[in-house]
């Protein structure tokens, strides 16, 4: 289960600015795609050698951006009584099923290509 105080942080920040108003199931998807979008642009155009290095100088940057992604999805997930614990239970389940460890190990294919 989710921490009960965490949740309530987050919801009380937002009942203070009366933003709940805003959050419709729409208007969080598309949030949480920007702000994942600007995680991706931290990484953009770094070599994968860089990548440690941009890493180490841009934690705090990265862990912003980590951490708006997963408010705007845990608020979606509250606002559409979702148990974000269970559903990824139950996807990884699901991928169990679609990548078996036989045909999958050390491969980045996607399972319609096994």
């Amino acid at each position: 289960m989710l921490n009960p105080e965490l949740m309530e942080t987050i919801l009380q920040f937002r009942k203070e600015r009366d933003w709940e108003q805003f959050h419709t199931p729409k208007n969080l998807a598309i949030s949480a795609a920007l702000e994942a979008a600007e995680l991706l642009e931290i990484f953009q155009w770094a070599k994968e050698e860089e990548t440690a290095s941009l890493v180490s100088r841009k934690r705090s940057e990265i862990e912003e951006e980590i951490a708006d992604v997963f408010v705007y999805l845990l608020l979606m997930c509250h606002d559409l009584q979702i148990d974000p614990e269970r559903a990824i239970f139950s996807k990884m389940k699901k991928n169990a099923q679609k990548y078996p460890i036989e045909k999958s190990r050390g491969k980045s294919d996607k399972y319609t290509e096994f």
